[in-house]
């Protein structure tokens, strides 16, 4: 199953640099999994597909100011993205960019006086151990920067506080936002339930490695890293109640669906999960728990495009990014959304 065939073509134009001045005032590109069939729409507009009874299920984990610029103690340039906060506070796994990788025991230097000492490296990840009473959580609070994807290209601005952050964030611990909930405000989420759509929610801190690239060449070799996921005993009822009652499970972004997936045993019962999860999800898997999906659009040849075209088979999902682009949708972290009914039958269908 090779790279190559989840390519597609796209303007560099139409990647969004900016959110748009609401939430809300995205467009959204609906895909019937099963016929293959597109509508073009607005954000909004996604409270007509939804039907009283369905549960939406979002990630409410919080953005934290993961970028640390500084030197080390040669006088070298680098910069950090913490990659995960570690059970002591003042110790986390980041990526490094330097000229020279940093030797362990070497002493790294940020502003304000905060230091810190390369621990150990564990393949492209460093562990450290800041100095001083704060924790690593209170310093990057303090003199961090919102880690912004790359392909933006800019630093942050004052719009990217808020707006890299879903109005429903809640637990610390992500270095990229899930994206699918940015388009959501308070009162599309009060106008869910006056339709009869209950919310849920589980925490996956989404790491960098959502935006590392699949290099395998038969993306079957790839290896996703593991990401830190918590869903709790009250959304797996929810989500029992919701199959008893008839309606739909809806996940709000790939790591949503990547959560539930998880936590789902081959019969489709979500059970409570805390723990790691490596899970990769491409054509030929079968879900086993979640009917739609929210979700914005992805990267050429990654894994969170595989896991859309292993949702809604890969012909249509193709198709319709094609289509996105002979519209000029914005594409990526802040660009439009796509909703996305589950074809059933996507799991025969791969790619060759």
């Amino acid at each position: 199953m090779r790279r190559a065939l989840f390519h597609y073509d796209l303007p560099p134009q139409l990647i969004a640099g900016h959110p748009p001045a609401r939430r809300r005032d995205s467009r959204l590109l609906v895909l019937d999994g099963p016929s293959g069939q597109c509508a073009h729409r607005r954000f909004t507009d996604l409270l007509e597909y939804l039907q009283s009874g369905d549960l939406l299920v979002f990630n409410d984990t919080k953005v934290i100011r993961a970028r640390l610029r500084g030197r080390k103690a040669t006088g070298g340039r680098m910069e950090l993205l913490v990659e995960r906060l570690l059970d002591d506070p003042q110790r986390a796994l980041v990526q490094l960019r330097a000229s020279k990788p940093p030797r362990s025991g070497s002493q790294l230097l940020f502003d304000a006086g905060v230091c810190a000492r390369v621990e150990g490296r564990y393949e492209d990840l460093y562990e450290l151990s800041f100095a001083g009473p704060e924790s690593v959580a209170e310093i990057l609070d303090r003199i961090g920067e919102i880690p912004l994807p790359p392909y933006l290209q800019r630093a942050p601005e004052a719009v990217d506080e808020a707006r890299y952050q879903t109005v429903y964030a809640r637990v610390p611990g992500a270095v990229a936002a899930p994206t699918a909930g940015l388009h959501f405000d308070d009162d599309l989420l009060g106008a869910l339930g006056r339709c009869g759509v209950e919310t849920g929610f589980v925490t996956l801190h989404v790491g960098s490695g959502t935006f590392r690239p699949v290099r395998a060449e038969d993306i079957r070799e790839h290896r996703l890293h593991g990401e830190r996921i918590r869903l709790e005993q009250t959304l797996c009822d929810q989500i029992a109640a919701t199959r008893a009652r008839g309606g739909r499970v809806i996940a709000v972004g790939t790591t949503a669906v990547r959560s539930l997936e998880t936590a789902s045993d081959d019969q489709g019962r979500v059970r409570p999960f805390a723990g790691e999860s490596d899970l990769f999800i491409y054509p030929g898997y079968r879900f086993r728990t979640v009917d739609a999906l929210v979700t914005n659009f992805h990267l050429p040849e990654s894994s969170l495009l595989m896991l859309v075209c292993a949702f809604a088979g890969y012909r249509a999902t193709l198709d319709a990014y094609r289509a996105a682009v002979a519209e000029s949708y914005r594409f990526f972290s802040y660009g439009d959304a796509m909703f996305i009914t589950h074809n059933t039958e996507a799991a025969a269908e791969l790619p060759e």
